[in-house]
């Protein structure tokens, strides 16, 4: 008798899905919708199916896997969204009793991408700038700026996964898995689904009570613990007195740095100069979200003159606001982890000053040299200017160094320039 694993949902419930199994397609999608007291407009149709060896078996590991994600211990019924469908399909599909797929629904991202555009208006339709946007988030308590799976996936996948081994990982700005997709927090969903492949020991997230309620946690600062065991997935929830959730809060100082191994998370960008003197103090693995252009933000720039912290590999120019529109806005992810083959190295131009074009050179009034479009004057032993860029595509793991503590604010013709960092070629190198 041939055995099948399905995923079906119906269309007055996008938000769940459920996950099942059966001898028999057709008939347990017709009992689905003749169920007795279902709208008619409730109609039920597979997104997934495929035949496997021992359904039961299947069905059973895919309950402990997911385990956080279900709606109710006692059904199968799994909360859904396009990053979650993907999850559970590529989990079936790499299952050692996986033998074919029947069907999948079809590939809509692009058409989900249309959608934003015609609904999301661009910063240049609202009359702002990047600049307004980062200024704006710069100045509100909180911040408007939510990460996409998409970014977290990208960016940890380049890491060694020794490097989560048996650790402790805490998002001290962040919430555990809610309700559907508007109640899914990036991070948490991510380390959630990775769990095992990744041999983490614990996951602990923190929920800030105060400001915007993103995720629906409510107004009290909350602390979730995952851990996982032999019957899968085990949530503890705990909610003390007088706790903000903050990751200044004395609670959250003590977990960071009694029980955490590594931070990962999207602090506010509002309260940056506050979060990286509590992590890079607190001696930590971090890996984190921030503007793009602390690389050349006095508040920061010791951090990287002392190698306390350099670029993550990837840049993240959209997030999502409180309203779940995507929004652009420039930042990077940064980092103490081990960086290896930086594929931006390749964005250097170390080339001869002759060599370089003379848009990209210039001298300032001080007689500084100025060099933009990521152009690094080889063998050049002065001092000279660079922007941002140049210091997140890796600057300063080939051979050079900021030469002061201070952005450099450089004057043209006695007009002020865009602030740049000072970095001078390390001689021995």
């Amino acid at each position: 008798m041939e055995e099948y694993i399905y995923i079906v949902q119906a269309s007055l419930e996008p938000s769940k899905c459920k996950i099942g199994k059966t001898n028999d397609l057709d008939r347990r999608l017709k009992e689905y919708n003749n169920m007795t007291g279902k709208s008619k407009e409730n109609i039920y149709q597979y997104l997934f199916a495929c035949e496997v060896k021992n359904m039961s078996a299947v069905e059973n590991d895919i309950k402990n896997f997911f385990i956080t994600l279900r709606e109710n211990k006692s059904k199968e019924i799994y909360f859904y969204n396009d990053p979650l469908f993907e999850n559970y399909v590529k989990f079936i599909k790499a299952h050692p009793l996986f033998v074919k797929e029947i069907l999948v629904k079809p590939e809509n991202k692009k058409q989900i991408v249309k959608i934003v555009k015609k609904t999301t208006p661009s910063l240049e339709e609202r009359g702002l700038t990047h600049r307004d946007v980062m200024r704006k988030a710069q100045k509100v308590d909180n911040d408007e700026f939510y990460t996409r799976l998409e970014d977290v996936e990208k960016e940890l996948v380049m890491y060694d996964k020794a490097i989560w081994e048996d650790k402790v990982v805490f998002c001290n700005c962040d919430d555990a898995v809610g309700n559907d997709e508007r109640d899914t927090s990036a991070f948490v969903l991510y380390f959630l689904n990775n769990f095992k492949e990744l041999g983490l020991k614990k996951l602990i997230c923190t929920h800030y009570g105060g400001g915007i309620d993103l995720f629906n946690q409510g107004t009290k600062g909350i602390i979730y613990i995952y851990i996982f065991t032999r019957d899968g997935f085990e949530e503890l929830k705990e909610s003390p007195k007088n706790y903000t959730g903050s990751f200044d809060d004395p609670l959250s100082l003590k977990i960071l740095n009694h029980e955490a191994d590594i931070v990962c998370t999207n602090p506010p960008f509002s309260k940056a100069i506050e979060y990286w003197k509590i992590i890079i103090e607190s001696g930590k693995k971090f890996l984190i979200i921030s503007n793009v252009s602390n690389a050349i933000n006095t508040a920061f720039i010791h951090y990287f003159k002392n190698n306390k912290v350099w670029a993550g590999y990837n840049r993240v120019d959209w997030f999502l606001n409180y309203k779940k529109e995507l929004v652009r806005a420039s930042g990077s992810w940064y980092t103490n982890l081990p960086i290896t083959n930086r594929a931006k190295y390749n964005h250097l131009k170390i080339v001869p000053l002759k060599d370089i074009p003379e848009k990209h050179k210039q001298y300032d009034d001080s007689k500084i040299l100025l060099v933009d479009n990521c152009y690094i004057p080889k063998g050049y032993k002065k001092t000279f200017a660079v922007s941002a860029r140049s210091i997140l595509n890796g600057l300063l793991e080939n051979g050079y160094k900021i030469v002061q503590d201070k952005r450099y604010e450089p004057y043209i013709n006695g007009k002020a320039g865009f602030a740049r960092v000072l970095v001078q070629k390390i001689m021995n190198n």
